[in-house]
């Protein structure tokens, strides 16, 4: 219908208002189909993917990751910010932190449980994974096995008897 779905992806302070997770969704969204940032005159910050992953580097917390209060990490954002910047772990300082967040987030499984906002959730499991499979980081890595489970074996407890998967364990 004539509307280019990438425009607003082109205006960083839009785009970031809500917090680290915006800055995700854009990149993932433009490297979905290599898409260039358009150039927006009236954009109150122009956007392009270096400056996407310049404000998401300044936006880690000090044990490592990401969170929507800036100061803790949580599984789900630091989940979505890895599968962002794994297309770009090449450069240095996406590397330290891609390596400071899996640290986080093994440290977080330890016990074999994942909770984001004080939930432990299929998506939860379902977004590390995917970290994990964009950083070629295997499934079985001993990081990422607690009480001899697998994340994906963890996932698989939330699955229903008619094929689909529920939120939460507390859901029937």
């Amino acid at each position: 219908a004539g509307y280019n779905l990438l425009q607003p992806l082109a205006d960083q302070k839009q785009t970031v208002f809500q917090g680290v997770n915006g800055a995700a969704y854009a990149l993932l969204a433009l490297d979905s189909g290599c898409y260039e940032v358009p150039e927006v005159p009236d954009a109150e910050m122009q956007a392009s993917r270096d400056s996407y992953i310049a404000w998401i580097m300044e936006k880690e917390v000090p044990e490592g990751g990401w969170g929507f209060d800036g100061k803790t990490a949580d599984t789900d954002i630091t989940s979505m910010v890895l599968q962002a910047l794994a297309k770009y772990r090449d450069r240095e300082d996406v590397a330290a932190a891609v390596e400071r967040a899996v640290v986080c987030l093994s440290e977080q499984y330890r016990n074999g449980a994942l909770v984001s906002q004080s939930t432990c959730s299929s998506e939860t499991y379902s977004q590390l994974i995917v970290a994990l499979t964009e950083l070629e980081i295997s499934l079985e890595d001993e990081r990422f096995v607690a009480e001899e489970k697998t994340l994906l074996d963890q996932l698989l407890t939330y699955r229903t008897e008619e094929g689909g998967f529920r939120h939460t364990m507390q859901e029937t």
